[in-house]
């Protein structure tokens, strides 16, 4: 399905706001094109007419002037107003509408998507691409068919007064047509080009401005400048190429109608000459060849905006059509009642298809109510192996059973919701420290917000902040250290209650009190729950259940901390490489 038909889905809700706005903008266009013949009735009926005095003259001229005052200052302000207000309100609305269904669809693409996209690619796409799309509605909607209606009732007119030079009028209008689809052909590749190096400028600047304290601590702002010119030079070069097409396209058409004007000039004069037009028809007949020529030049500016918007529909249906590598199975059903029981099924793992395997055919059965610490070197698969648990992805080869049903087989947000994580960086939205506990449970009361934040050990900080709970945390937490983030991270999860826990390097990187207090807190957590901690300080994990030591994907070890300290083997050579290092 071409892109503008998949983009009249999105209008066809509002078709009568768009039939009622054009029939107005039809009146709006058409009261206008009443002054050609204002002047012809002027010249030919009233100052060019020998039969009537003076006095008639000017009775005539005042009563004909009334009826044009009334129209012009009493009924055509309403109807501009209308028009561009319901215009506007109705493109505004599909635009509201496509931006809504995107950000769901953004929530439902994976992390996988993520990793291989940067974030200012698909802000550009949700903002710049859609509001392009509005011209669509705008000028070739609404716009469009004005103006096409404009030309009709001119070309109607013009035909009652002479029909000869009324041909002449439209001799060029093959020539004006065969130009603009040669011209605008080529437009549409070259503004999709033009979109995509706005998108990596976007891309970059965001990213940079994000890793500010990166380029300033590194002080490399002279070799970052040079690289953001490279981007921005790359988009400086799409766009005049963009812009030295549209320009001859524009000189082309504008050339064409340009010359009809003198042609009607030439004619006009030669039939007054004759004796077989009126001065008065003659001069109705030039104003109304620039009421028919002025519509013909919007058409290309909207020929232009038409080509901007058709190739920014292009890249919007590009971004939905996606794939989501989770979804639910058409028979999926909800994750209830969770006693917490997780079989890992000789499992196998790879981030993308044809990569070598992140984890091999792992098993591990954990009970409910269990505490399983994942120990090892970076990049043995810890991390990826907790990954699996909520779906952010899903295994290559075998199974993960959650109370002995695959996990598969339930809703996606289902199944999230029964699992809770704190992470080594925990993510804070920019607003208040209250709002960002709620995302644990949203419609929890206050109370309960308080309660959780008192089990996180985060409350006596939180009253300390200048406004308490209702203190804006700034973009990812930035105004919080990094103790007190993971404290508010970890009273959402107290405020989610969720049966299945997951602590994914949640104390590494903090000072020894901050690691207490968070300590603390994550155990007060974990009770009764089964619990995953992937962990690099190893004194922190001493009181798992059981330890898992995990090594390119596979478990080399499994037993509690004095099982695994007396068999001396990889957990007790890094337990005592920790020891002597601290």
């Amino acid at each position: 399905m071409s892109s503008i038909k998949r983009y009249m889905t999105f209008v066809k809700p509002y078709k009568w706001q768009i039939i009622g706005t054009v029939i107005i903008g039809v009146i709006k266009f058409a009261i206008p094109l009443l002054i050609p013949l204002l002047i012809k009735y002027v010249i030919d009926d009233v100052v060019g007419n020998d039969n009537l005095t003076s006095g008639d003259k000017k009775e005539k001229l005042v009563q004909v002037m009334a009826i044009m005052l009334v129209v012009f200052v009493i009924l055509r302000p309403p109807i501009e107003y209308y028009r561009q207000y319901y215009a506007q309100w109705t493109g505004s609305k599909i635009l509201y509408d496509i931006r809504d269904q995107l950000f769901s669809h953004i929530q439902k693409l994976s992390f996988r998507y993520y990793a291989n996209t940067r974030a200012g690619e698909v802000i550009s796409r949700v903002i710049n691409d859609v509001e392009q799309t509005k011209n669509f509605v705008i000028s070739g909607l609404m716009n469009l068919w004005l103006d096409i209606a404009t030309i009709i009732i001119a070309i109607v007119v013009m035909a009652t007064m002479n029909v000869k030079l009324t041909i002449v009028s439209l001799i060029l209008f093959p020539f004006y047509a065969f130009s603009v689809r040669y011209f605008f052909g080529k437009l549409r590749t070259l503004t999709r080009g033009r979109s995509q190096a706005l998108a990596e400028v976007q891309s970059y600047l965001h990213e940079r401005v994000q890793g500010m304290p990166v380029i300033k601590s590194f002080a490399i702002e002279h070799h970052e400048q040079q690289r953001f010119d490279q981007q921005n030079k790359n988009f400086l070069t799409k766009a005049l190429e963009h812009t030295r097409w549209n320009a001859k396209s524009f000189a082309v058409v504008n050339t064409i109608t340009d010359i009809a004007p003198l042609l009607v000039i030439g004619y006009s004069a030669f039939l007054v000459i004759e004796g077989n037009m009126t001065v008065g028809t003659m001069i109705a007949f030039i104003a109304y060849i620039d009421r028919l020529y002025n519509p013909l030049r919007r058409l290309v500016n909207s020929s232009t905006t038409m080509t901007q918007s058709i190739a920014s529909m292009d890249r919007v249906f590009e971004f939905i059509d996606e794939k989501y590598d989770i979804e639910d199975k058409p028979n999926a059903k909800e994750c209830k009642e969770v006693k917490g029981d997780i079989t890992f099924d000789h499992i196998s793992f790879s981030y993308n298809e044809g990569e070598e395997k992140v984890l091999k055919n792992l098993y591990l059965d954990v009970k409910q109510g269990e505490t399983i610490a994942l120990v090892g070197m970076s990049g043995g698969g810890k991390s990826s192996l907790v990954s699996l648990i909520p779906r952010f992805y899903d295994v290559t080869s075998g199974k993960i059973l959650l109370d002995g049903t695959d996990i598969r087989d339930f809703k996606v947000r289902s199944l999230r919701d029964k699992i809770g994580m704190v992470l080594q960086d925990n993510i804070l939205f920019s607003d208040s420290v209250k709002e960002n506990i709620l995302l644990g449970k949203p419609e929890a009361s206050m109370e309960e917000v308080r309660a959780a934040a008192e089990a996180a050990n985060a409350h006596d900080f939180i009253m300390n902040l200048p406004d308490g709970y209702d203190t804006k945390v700034g973009e990812r937490g930035v105004k919080l250290s990094g103790g007190q983030k993971q404290r508010v991270a970890i009273a959402r999860v107290f405020l989610k209650n969720p049966p299945i826990l997951v602590l994914d390097e949640a104390t590494s990187a903090l000072d020894l009190e901050s690691e207490h207090l968070i300590q603390e807190a994550l155990e007060k957590l974990a009770k009764e729950r089964t619990t995953f901690i992937v962990a690099h300080r190893l004194s922190t994990i001493t009181h798992a259940d059981r330890i898992v030591h995990i090594e390119n994907g596979e478990i080399t070890e499994i037993g509690s901390h004095e099982e695994l300290m007396k068999k001396q083997g990889h957990y007790y050579r890094l337990f005592q490489v920790q020891q002597l290092e601290s």
